[in-house]
Order: C-alpha cells, then sequence, then structure tokens
C-alpha cells in the first residue's frame, strides 16, 4: 500500500498554496488571518500547525477577534495533542473554553469540550473523558451544524470501545454518528466511523469484518491527508494479523505506521511502532533487531512525556539492562561464529534476566562457552532479577517460572516526589538534573534498605516504597514512618551543603497503611507491583502533602500515634473516596 497517494499530492498542494500566499506582503489583515487560520487547522505537521497558531493568535488579539483567538487555540491544542505534550494541551483547551463562554458561542464551546475529552482519554482520566463528551453532546445537540454533534458521539462510542472495553455499546454510538456523517456526506467524519467500527469489531474478535473495515478507512484517510488516524489504523491492522499468527503482515503494517509517524514525527505512534517490532522481530527469533527497535521505542517513549532529560535518566537507569541485553546478543554471535569447529561444546539452558523499561524479558539461549563463564553469567542475573523482584518472588520465579499474587492484609505504602519537578527539567541541564536524580534516588535506596521497606518502582520524579512485604512486620507503618523523616532529612540537608553540586529539590511524601495485592504479571514482561485501594490513596496523601511535610491518613495515624507526634490537618476530599482524615507527622517520640 502506497504511503503518499494521489489525494496527498493534492492535499500538499492546498498547504504549498496557502504557506506562499501568507508571504504576500500585500495581504489585508483579514486575508492574513484567513490563510493562518487555514494553515493552523489543515496542515499535517504538528510543529508547522503550531508555528502557524501562534502567528494566528498574535495576529487575532491584536485585532481583539475573539473567534479567531480561540480557533487558533483549538488548532495548537490539536497540534500539542498529537505531540504528546498532553498538559500544556489541556492548558490551552481551557483558556479557548473560558473565552468561549464570554462571547457564548456553543459551537466553539461544544468544539472545546470535544478537545479537552479527547486529551483526557488519552491521559487515561475516564471521569473527565465522559464527563466532557456529555458535555459536548448536551451543548451541541441542538445547534443547526451537527458536524461537532457527531463528533461528540462519535468520541464518546470510541471511549467505550478502547478505554472502556464496552465494544457492544461503542456500536451503538457509531451507527448513531455514521447516520449523522452520511446525512452530512462528510468523507472525513465516515472515514473515521468506518475505522472506529473496525477496532470495535476486532475487540469483539470479528476480524473479517474489522479487517474490511480498517482497510476501507486507511484508503479514505489517505485521500484526505489525515496520517495520524492511518498511522493508528495501521497498528491495529497489525495487531489483527497478529491475532491470526500472520507475524509477516503485522511487520509490514507496523513498518508502514512508524513510517508515517517518522514522517510527520508523531512520537507517540513512533514509540509505539518501535515497541511492536521489537516484540514481532522477537517472535521471529530476530533477537539483534528487536534489540535495536526496543532501545529506539525507549526513546521516544521518553521524548513524548515532553521532559527532554528523562531521556537521559532513562539511559543511565536502563544502562545495566541494555548491557546485559547486549552481552545474550555477542554470546549468540560467538556461538554463530563457531559452531562449524567447537571441539568441546557444552549446550546448557541459561535464564538470563534483563531488565527493561517496561517490566522484564525472559527468555531461554542456549550459550557455547566453558562452564565458568556461564555460571559468572547465571550469578550475573541472580543479581539482576534481585534487583527488581523480593528475593522469596525471584527464587519461585526461578523454581517455577511463574509467581502466585499473594494478599498482604497490612502494609504501608509511601510515595514521594519533586514538587515542581517540570519547571526543573525545563530549566537545568540534562546532566545535572539525571546527576541530581541519581543521587537521591541512590540514598533513599540505602534508607530504606536501612529500614527494611521493598522498593517498588520510581516514575520520573516519583519514588514508591512499601513497608510489610514480602514479609509481614507489624512495625511495618513505624518503620515507613522513619524511613520517611530520614528521606525528608537527607533533602534539607544537601539543601543546606552549598559545597554539593546537585539541584535542590522541594520534597513531597504521603504515606497510607491497609491491604494490598502484589505479584507479578505477564510472561515475557514480567514486573512486580502492588495494587489496591491503599496504593492509590497513597499517591493521594502525596500529591495533597505540604513540602517538607510527610501526610499519613487515618489507618496510618491509628498504628504509629503512640509513636510519634503528629498534627491532625482535618478532613479533605479524596478523588473516589469522599472525605478522609489527614495528620502531618511531627517527630518521633521514641528517638533518644
Amino acid at each position: 500500500m502506497g504511503l503518499v497517494t494521489e489525494g496527498w499530492s493534492q492535499y500538499k498542494s492546498i498547504i504549498d498554496s496557502l504557506e506562499n500566499r501568507y508571504l504576500n506582503p500585500n495581504l489585508s489583515v483579514s486575508e492574513q488571518m484567513s490563510v493562518l487560520e487555514g494553515l493552523a487547522v489543515k496542515h499535517p505537521d504538528p510543529d508547522k500547525s503550531i508555528f502557524y497558531s501562534d502567528k494566528l493568535l498574535l495576529l487575532a488579539k491584536s485585532q481583539n477577534s475573539k473567534e479567531d483567538i480561540i480557533t487558533a487555540l483549538q488548532a495548537k491544542g490539536y497540534a500539542l495533542t498529537i505531540k504528546g505534550d498532553l498538559s500544556l494541551a489541556i492548558e490551552v483547551f481551557m483558556q479557548g473554553i473560558a473565552l468561549s463562554k464570554e462571547i457564548n458561542d456553543t459551537e466553539l464551546l461544544g468544539g472545546l469540550y470535544i478537545s479537552i475529552a479527547a486529551v483526557y482519554s488519552v491521559m487515561e482520566n475516564k471521569n473527565n473523558t465522559i464527563l466532557y463528551y456529555k458535555k459536548a453532546i448536551d451543548v451541541l445537540k441542538n445547534i443547526d451544524d451537527k458536524g461537532y454533534y457527531a463528533a461528540a458521539i462519535e468520541n464518546l462510542g470510541d471511549e467505550y470501545n478502547l478505554n472502556l472495553a464496552q465494544p457492544d455499546s461503542a456500536l451503538y454510538y457509531f451507527e448513531e454518528s455514521g447516520k449523522i456523517w452520511r446525512a452530512l456526506e462528510d468523507k472525513r467524519g465516515l472515514a473515521f466511523n468506518i475505522g472506529n467500527k473496525g477496532l470495535a469489531y476486532a475487540q469483539l474478535k470479528r476480524t473479517e469484518e474489522a479487517e474490511v473495515n480498517i482497510n476501507k478507512a486507511i484508503h479514505l484517510l489517505e485521500e484526505l491527508g489525515e496520517y495520524y488516524a492511518i498511522s493508528v489504523f495501521f497498528m491495529y491492522m497489525s495487531d489483527i494479523y497478529l491475532e491470526r499468527g500472520d507475524n509477516t503482515q503485522a511487520l509490514s503494517y507496523t513498518s508502514n505506521s512508524l513510517n508515517i509517524a517518522k514522517k510527520y514525527g508523531l512520537k507517540d505512534q513512533i514509540a509505539d511502532a518501535y515497541l511492536k517490532l521489537s516484540e514481532l522481530h522477537e517472535n521471529n527469533g530476530n533477537i539483534k533487531r528487536s534489540f535495536d527497535n526496543y532501545k529506539n521505542y525507549i526513546v521516544y517513549r521518553d521524548s513524548v512525556k515532553n521532559i527532554g532529560a528523562v531521556r537521559e535518566i532513562a539511559k543511565i537507569r536502563h544502562e545495566s539492562d541494555l548491557a546485559q541485553k547486549q552481552k545474550e546478543l555477542d554470546l549468540a554471535r560467538e556461538k554463530e561464529q563457531n559452531k562449524g569447529n567447537i571441539a568441546i561444546a557444552i549446550g546448557v539452558a541459561l535464564f538470563l534476566i534483563v531488565i527493561l523499561a517496561i517490566g522484564l524479558y525472559r527468555r531461554t539461549i542456549f550459550i557455547s562457552k566453558t562452564k565458568k563463564i556461564i555460571e559468572k553469567e547465571r550469578n550475573r542475573s541472580d543479581k539482576l532479577l534481585l534487583n527488581i523482584l523480593p528475593e522469596q518472588t525471584a527464587q519461585e520465579l526461578k523454581d517455577s517460572g511463574s509467581v502466585k499474587a499473594m494478599k498482604f492484609d497490612s502494609v504501608s505504602v509511601l510515595f514521594t516526589d519533586f514538587k515542581g519537578f517540570t519547571n526543573y527539567a525545563e530549566e537545568l541541564s540534562p546532566e545535572l538534573l539525571v546527576k541530581s536524580l541519581g543521587f537521591y534516588f541512590s540514598e533513599f535506596d540505602n534508607i530504606i534498605d536501612k529500614y527494611g521497606l521493598e522498593k517498588i518502582k520510581t516514575i520520573g520524579d516519583a519514588y514508591m516504597c512499601a513497608g510489610g512485604l514480602p514479609y509481614p512486620s507489624k512495625n511495618h507503618a513505624k518503620q515507613t514512618i522513619r524511613a520517611a523523616m530520614e528521606m525528608n532529612d537527607f533533602v534539607n540537608k544537601v539543601r543546606e551543603d552549598v559545597s554539593k553540586d546537585y539541584a535542590n529539590f522541594d520534597i513531597r511524601v504521603g504515606i497510607n497503611s491497609g491491604p494490598v495485592v502484589a505479584g507479578v504479571v505477564g510472561t515475557k514482561k514480567i514486573a512486580y507491583d502492588i495494587w489496591g485501594d491503599t496504593v492509590n490513596v497513597a499517591s493521594r496523601m502525596e500529591s495533597m502533602s505540604d513540602i517538607g511535610r510527610i501526610n499519613i491518613g487515618e489507618l496510618t495515624y491509628q498504628l504509629i500515634k503512640d509513636d510519634f507526634e503528629c498534627e491532625y490537618r482535618g478532613e479533605f476530599d479524596v478523588k473516589n473516596r469522599g472525605k478522609m482524615k489527614m495528620y502531618f507527622v511531627n517527630a518521633d517520640l521514641k528517638k533518644g
């Protein structure tokens, strides 16, 4: 299937014509705004769309044209969403919503509700997604132009299909929106509608209907130059063929998706495509290509988060992971080169446990090496495994190849983060930022080891650990509090020591106690984690804490109140939990 079609050539000529016209110095202000609007809204390159949106925004503000200001904000927010800069996209859309309400423009308001719902969907905020789509439908149902109304219904169906896993409900909404698109003779809306039906059929395992619909949608979208959508649909076609066991066709569709995403700078789709290629090449036994694609995935995955330095953080954190993977490749390559002349060869099955960003790859590799080197590599693998799994969990995995989930009736979960980290990421050099994070987190690791806590994971600038697992402990809450206090003290000492060449972060800590489920999920890509309401509330405790303070909930307070001086804060609304009592921990009463 050709990636550049006659439809795209015609579309590109329109963009080129608008760009050439914009260079005309004799254009009136109204003509300039018309051209800029066309470029901002229609340009397939998100960077160019942002560039022209900003130009339109400046010009519209100079003319106090609020409708054009909203149009510029809408176009810019959409482009930012495509690029993966979701927080800024929400901020831009919210500006448009406020202005739309100010001028009482129902159509623009409804369109912005749709846009912000779509961003919340990407962020997996299901409540806000449904809320804003329903707001859009309510606002738009009585306007004359039914295009926005159909879009709201279409996107709500998409949410039910892909994020709520209710494809039957999704098809109901797609049928309703499809009627409107056909009545409007809207080719773009109809193309998305047909593709979305295909995705719903795929969810229902009706693969033939799915393939027909998605391929039809791709052809229509090529004519319209909607390459982001094409890239997404290509990935779903890859999934369909992978489900059928046709790895070759799955590779072809994924490669097509990657080519389009790279051409137009669609970073989230580039990351998805590289990850899928890594998996597909692994299925084919091509370990080197799988590894190369996975390295590319790491780079683009981190760039989507819009924190440039995170890429360097990932590089450092996974340096040993990639080195171990490289060792696997080197050994396999040496085996291939020597298999014709090895006199005394030993074929040994060795589990090389390779830590990767999304979990663990585990595979059996036959290696032609001496027993001494094999034993050395086995010891390294065991050591790496113990770095990410509790000892008993690691042993269970090695013995049986799987791990049973366990429920712990009482543990304490601790979250920390550095307030304003995004600003630091934008202002500090990547080298200093990475160096500083590594410095703080390494000391946090030492502290939790001292108090017998289990590190769960780090996510960006957030650090998560727990007390009371994998071995139950009666004093888990007290030990977790003491670890938190020591973390807090360490951060404060770094701030006071001007001789140290590290960033001065502001730490917040939240702790909650209660039951959790712990275990390892996946087969090829495995990761140790904990789940449950206790974890969710602990995260809320951290986000509702103050700089330099340790915020705890009622359950934790009851476990530690006789040993620590605490300050009652009052009751606060916690999402999905209602009002909860919170306390700041001020001092350890048992400290000598």
